[in-house]
């Protein structure tokens, strides 16, 4: 397969980022990182306010640009289709692409109270109530793949739904969300995946730059 580039942004910071990072990683893609300058105004902008697609994360593979998240899963699951991404079963299949979606397109009150911060720590963090509501879905959510599929990921073995939702697993952590077993075991399940330990440690190593997402939400 042709060398690629993924074209990223914070990796303390950024879930969008970690998300297209961890499927190409899930593909197997022999894939180069590129950063993109966290002062350039589209970049602030992903990070800032919360949008899923301006620059970040792209891929470029084999003459195609691919720059939002949920269609990068959907051209690598094309083009590698062996690795998994989406389950084998059509209904498992469709189940995946809806639980997906949802959070592609959904959850802003919980992104707007949670940013991500791998760093951090907020041992005593009050939710507002306006994220109650997407904590509990996303509960609802883990609870019906876990017992439909018997875990440890969300359909058995890794997908597309775990990377959608391995940045939902760092946010409780970092805002002490507080979890029933079976939603801490998931996430400890997605903290001790091979490729999300490796996202961590290099966020661990990131220069602390951006000062607006150190304020209190």
């Amino acid at each position: 397969m042709t060398k690629a580039t993924l074209t990223i942004s914070s990796k303390n910071y950024s879930s969008w980022s970690l998300r297209g990072w961890l499927l190409c990683k899930m593909a197997g893609l022999d894939f180069e990182e590129k950063p993109v300058d966290i002062d350039d105004p589209e970049s602030r902008q992903e990070l800032l306010l919360l949008s899923p697609s301006v620059r970040v994360p792209r891929l470029s593979h084999d003459g195609v640009e691919v720059w939002d998240t949920l269609a990068i899963a959907e051209y690598l699951s094309e083009v590698v289709p062996e690795a998994g991404l989406l389950p084998a079963d059509r209904k498992a299949r469709a189940h995946c692409r809806a639980v997906s979606g949802e959070m592609h397109s959904g959850f802003h009150n919980l992104r707007s109270a949670l940013p991500m911060n791998l760093r951090a720590r907020h041992k005593h963090f009050k939710v507002f109530s306006g994220a109650r509501p997407d904590i509990q879905r996303i509960k609802e959510i883990w609870a019906d793949c876990l017992g439909t599929y018997g875990g440890p990921f969300l359909f058995g073995e890794p997908s597309m739904a775990d990377a959608m939702y391995a940045p939902v697993c760092t946010r409780f952590r970092t805002y002490a969300v507080e979890l029933e077993p079976e939603y801490e075991a998931y996430s400890e399940t997605i903290f001790n995946w091979a490729p999300m330990q490796e996202w961590i440690e290099a966020a661990a190593q990131e220069p602390d730059e951006i000062i607006e997402l150190e304020v209190e939400f």
